[in-house]
């Protein structure tokens, strides 16, 4: 998946959060978007805390990523190229 699909992705307006999978099978959940820095190779994602304040970061690699899906009753999925 390109930096640029996530970028866009995250400044959707309105908002709509959504679910990170990787390699592994972990997920993510993305609820506001300042929780996700997109750089040229890598997402860092801002987890755990109170308030919508994180706790730490994780450093995603963006061949990493398997699938994107909204989190909402009309699920798409995006599926990244193999």
């Amino acid at each position: 998946m390109r930096p640029e699909d996530i970028r866009d992705l995250n400044r959707r307006q309105p908002f709509q959060p959504y679910r990170i999978h990787i390699t592994g099978g972990k997920t993510y959940e993305i609820h506001h978007p300042d929780q996700l820095l997109v750089l040229r190779s890598r997402l860092v994602i801002g987890v755990g805390g109170d308030n919508n304040i994180p706790d730490g970061t994780e450093h995603i690699s963006l061949i990493h990523i398997v699938r994107i899906e909204n989190l909402s009753e009309d699920s798409t999925a995006y599926e990244t190229p193999v």
